[in-house]
């Protein structure tokens, strides 16, 4: 019986399982499309790589999937390391820890201009004059964001309203910038060891006198640090430093040490983690993956080898509780899976649970009724139970949706001979 509860959870995941995050055409994998765009307000031509779920491409017509989206900054540099993650995440094995996501990596073009919110001459010991001279442009960069790039992904691809941002040192810093002006241009935010030494830590000292003051409610943070401290410090001792080699880690435990403190004052749902084996270079992929993890916690179903066995209506409002659930935690609607409702209707079809099996089909029909498919699982839960006049019924609507379906035809007529 074990073995067949496996095989059961394996049909309703293999068709994810077993497909890359790309495509193979001309024997290539591709994971992604360079699209483009003109920005009136930084006055250039700018790139992005966008990647889109390959359930995309497979899902029926009359029932193609939205996604959430997740803008990653530095995009160049964390593309294919983000997309090969969530992909995991979401689909390989059959995981669930976090939703498919549309990926929208943002390149540079200047990098200090961009993710810098306010402009410095110098900022010893992290930055000389060379390379200030065009710092300063982040809330330009914000705007960029906000009036032409989500427009322009929400006009040509399938996207749900809830989006993230996730960004490293500048990038970081410009996460920390948007979470604190832009506060509700995203639903959620990871910050990677951020650049919160910044112009003498003027974002910081921001951040600690409006954090008490300002509305995070339905806003979610993960900050990752990393350890960069010299030789002999630790995490008490650091804090007393005032060389200047360390302020960059100094900064940032300062920063969590202020969220934390008000994240149950001001709505904000927040979580960071120390990673003392990783170093700046390094930290981005551990706090990425940690990140998603905390993001999404509410977000994957557990089912028991006892709910597969003894399928009945609790487990069905288990699995409609849980998709309730997620639908207001990410502020849109998500139905429960049709493969895997599919999936849970022949397993009690098996098992002789008709009317759980009955209830399972009716679910699939509700929310899918121009899904062919469902029709047909209906179709078969009646004949199953001797009830040729409805079977004959759901065979027909499964076939005036799809013509081709060559089963249900057989089905059909052998039905309709007798």
């Amino acid at each position: 019986m074990k073995q067949f509860l496996l095989l059961l959870v394996a049909a309703y995941f293999i068709s994810a399982c077993n497909r890359p995050a790309g495509n193979n055409t001309d024997n290539k994998i591709v994971i992604g499309t360079i699209d483009s765009l003109y920005s009136g307000l930084l006055h250039e031509e700018r790139q992005v790589w966008v990647y889109v779920p390959e359930s995309y491409k497979r899902a029926d017509k009359n029932n193609k999937p939205k996604y959430p989206v997740l803008y990653l900054l530095d995009g160049d540099a964390h593309f294919y390391s983000v997309v090969g993650m969530i992909h995991q995440l979401s689909v390989v094995n059959g995981n669930t820890i976090c939703p498919e996501m549309i990926v929208v990596g943002i390149p540079n073009t200047d990098r200090t201009r961009d993710l810098t919110p306010t402009h410095v001459v110098v900022d010893p010991p992290y930055m000389d004059s060379a390379s200030a001279k065009t710092s300063g442009g982040g809330e330009q960069f914000a705007a960029f964001i906000e009036k032409e790039l989500i427009p322009h992904i929400d006009s040509l691809y399938p996207v749900a309203p809830y989006k993230m941002l996730v960004g490293h040192s500048f990038g970081g810093l410009t996460v920390m910038n948007i979470l604190m002006h832009h506060t509700s241009l995203f639903n959620a935010y990871i910050a990677i060891d951020p650049s919160m030494w910044w112009d003498n830590q003027k974002l910081l000292k921001e951040l600690q006198a409006g954090l008490p003051n300002k509305d995070f409610s339905h806003t979610s943070l993960f900050l990752g640090i990393a350890n960069t401290m010299e030789a002999g410090m630790d995490t008490m001792k650091i804090q007393s430093d005032t060389s200047p080699v360390n302020k960059h880690i100094r900064s940032i435990l300062a920063l969590s040490h202020s969220l934390a403190a008000n994240a149950g004052k001001n709505g904000m749902r927040f979580s960071y983690k120390y990673y003392n084996s990783d170093n700046h270079g390094s930290v981005p992929l551990i706090t990425e993956y940690d990140g998603l993890h905390f993001l999404f916690d509410y977000y994957k179903l557990n089912l028991t080898n006892n709910d597969f066995l003894n399928i009945d209506h609790s487990v069905l409002a288990k699995i409609t509780g849980h998709y309730d659930t997620v639908s207001s935690r990410l502020g849109y609607k998500i139905l429960p899976p049709l493969d895997l409702v599919n999936a849970l209707a022949y397993q009690a079809m098996s098992t002789k649970h008709n009317a759980a099996a009955e209830e399972a089909a009716l679910l699939n029909v509700t929310n899918y009724p121009a899904n062919a498919n469902a029709f047909d699982t209906l179709g078969d839960v009646y004949n199953a139970e001797g009830n040729k006049e409805k079977a004959i019924e759901n065979y027909k609507k499964a076939l005036s949706i799809d013509a081709g379906l060559a089963e249900t035809k057989m089905k059909l007529d052998k039905l309709e001979s007798k």
